[in-house]
């Protein structure tokens, strides 16, 4: 409602601004309808982001340092951010044309109850925290810093009011932008179940049917595409178990693409070396070590494009078809390494350094390498101002690829640039603001490409020939080493006989029919899904957090074997009784995620 208060010409601003968001909305909603012709040329070729959100399920699993309190920063650094920057793209008539992936484990984490309690509590005390940090950089003379303190009150009073704006729904946010055309959700596995190492076809199966139908359930739609957990993909052929375990057995397996194409999946994604000549993983590997990046004097090619999408497999063997488009890799260094891509700029926030009790960051990267005691103070509207120079270069550094695959046999090239959506803005903080910037380069008058998201490319350009990829990943050498290796295989010695059991357990369908015996059916297979979750294996990996996923995989290890000793008393005598209700009772108020999971999906 227009402010009765504003009089003469404030009064002519507010009602010509308002004026010019409706004819913004009526000028969108006629090119929906193709009412108005575009006269522009065809693009010379594709841009499409892919945004990759997931945290693995931490309500009601501790909160600090490891627990809620990653929720809690990746809404209020990433999610809300980003849809702050779509929603200002759109009032300037702009789209932001990425394909978003929120996992299933994370919608219903900002679904839960829990998260819309206490994240509201939590964007208060970083306010708070704030407020005490400026205080005590004024007493200390440090007047720049006490200066940055009035910027964290201000960018979390900003959070906390587009939480509110939202109704306290941080999804209703993705699926209003869904709807309205500026991105496209896809979906994931469940609970980033990882594909590759997972033991029964049945396994990947429920991952896809219980991630589709979380999707359905909080947007309404299907989803067209899927992020398969770390680009994980295995395909079509005999499969024997990594690990020793009573039971292992070796038998043919379904590749990726036709357990996709069971569920209508149209899309995935995988890394750059699975395309390559030698299956190097090159690229990535070399930006870790610190060398120089030179693609253009690299003995190494693709053995086919990275820029074109092509049928996984061969359709005509599995009767169904499922694309996959390949990622980029120089586009990809630029935005994610922290040494020699655009999070290392000098200007921009240092993630590492905290000041504390508060947490909150007050300095800049300076260098890359540069001791932590010797970083400098961030400068927020200088680091703002340097997105906009990144976002020019990535454009150049996008035509510049795409002009050397210009459009054949009828397909427009397309450079996919895929990322976990959490590094921008809560690993590298001015990553949103790089992302609007970029939407409105590519959107200028004489710009060669255009933005756009993987259906909708799909729809104008669908694949001409298929490939056979490999096994593969987008971790390290572009293996499974970092989900399976001599730290965390005792992990998947369990999964296996899990797997196994809950499989003969939907099998056998003596569930149906009894209230309590399919309340326990559904939670054994939460438990499964939990357990399944690829997290653990990486967090054991990489070891920052190694204590809390052995915790949380032993955990759920112990309630699995809790709930199917309760089964398998079921299974004799045909009840459950009173004390095994309880049990079944708390453990769902623990793991309160997937409560519609059907275990008829592991059959």
């Amino acid at each position: 409602m227009m402010c009765l208060h504003v009089v003469g010409m404030e009064y002519i601003e507010v009602y010509m601004i308002r004026w010019q968001c409706v004819v913004i909305e009526m000028k969108l909603l006629w090119c929906k309808l193709n009412l108005i012709p575009t006269m522009e040329k065809p693009a010379l070729g594709y841009v499409s982001l892919t945004l990759h959100s997931h945290l693995p399920y931490v309500v009601n699993h501790g909160t600090w340092p490891h627990g809620l309190e990653w929720l809690l920063e990746a809404a209020a650094e990433t999610y809300l951010p980003l849809l702050r920057i779509i929603g200002e793209l759109e009032t300037e008539g702009l789209a932001l044309n990425a394909n978003v992936n929120l996992s299933p484990v994370l919608l219903e984490q900002l679904s839960h109850p829990v998260f819309k309690d206490e994240f509201p509590l939590y964007l208060k005390r970083k306010i708070e925290a704030a407020q005490v940090d400026e205080q005590a950089f004024l007493a200390k003379g440090e007047n720049h810093l006490s200066a940055v303190a009035i910027y964290w009150q201000e960018w979390y009073s900003k959070a906390l009011h587009d939480f509110e704006i939202w109704n306290g729904n941080i999804i209703s946010g993705f699926r209003r932008f869904n709807d309205s055309g500026s991105i496209e959700v896809i979906t994931c596995a469940a609970t980033h179940g990882y594909f590759p190492l997972l033991g029964l076809d049945e396994a990947i199966r429920a991952q896809i049917r219980t991630g589709i139908e979380t999707h359905i359930k909080h947007f309404g739609t299907r989803p067209r595409g899927i992020w398969i957990p770390e680009c994980g993909y295995r395909p079509h052929g005999m499969w024997h178990s990594p690990v020793l375990w009573e039971g292992a057995q070796e038998y043919e397996r379904k590749g990726v693409e036709e357990l996709l194409a069971e569920q209508g999946i149209e899309y995935f994604f995988v890394d750059s070396h699975m395309l390559s000549n030698t299956g190097t993983h090159f690229p990535y590997e070399r930006a870790i070590t610190g060398r120089a990046l030179h693609f253009e004097e690299e003995n190494i090619q693709p053995s086919a494009s990275y820029y074109q999408p092509y049928f996984a497999g061969d359709p005509k063997e599995h009767g169904k078809s499922v694309t996959f488009f390949v990622r980029d890799p120089r586009t990809s260094v630029q935005v994610w390494s922290g040494d020699q891509g655009y999070p290392g700029d000098s200007a921009y926030l240092e993630f590492h350094k905290k000041h504390w009790p508060g947490g909150h960051r007050y300095w800049r990267v300076t260098s890359p390498r540069l001791d932590l005691a010797l970083k400098l103070p961030y400068v927020p509207q200088t680091a703002s101002a340097h997105t906009v120079g990144h976002a020019q270069h990535f454009v150049q550094i996008a035509t510049e690829t795409i002009k050397k695959y210009p459009t054949s046999n009828g397909i427009t090239p397309i450079l996919s640039a895929p990322f976990d959506a959490e590094l921008f803005g809560h690993w590298w903080f001015e990553g949103p603001q790089f992302l609007k910037h970029l939407a409105r380069e590519i959107s200028k008058p004489g710009t060669p490409l255009k933005m756009i998201t993987a259906g909708k490319y799909l729809d104008e350009n669908p694949p001409k020939s298929c490939i056979q990829l490999p096994e593969g990943s987008w971790g390290k050498n572009g293996t499974n080493e970092v989900w399976l290796n001599s730290a965390n295989e005792w992990t998947w010695k369990h999964i296996y006989p899990a797997e196994r059991f809950v499989h003969e357990m939907a099998q056998g369908e003596k569930y149906l029919g009894n209230d309590s015996a399919t309340r326990l059916a559904k939670l054994i297979c939460r438990e499964l899904l939990l357990l399944q979750s690829s997290d653990w294996q990486f967090l054991i990996t990489m070891k920052d957090a190694r204590d809390y996923a052995e915790k949380r995989f032993t955990d759920h290890l112990n309630e699995f074997k809790v709930l199917t000793d309760i089964w398998r008393t079921f299974e004799s005598t045909g009840l459950i009784d009173a004390a095994s209700l309880e049990i079944i009772r708390k453990i769902e108020c623990v793991d309160s995620i997937f409560s519609d999971v059907d275990p008829a999906c592991w059959r």
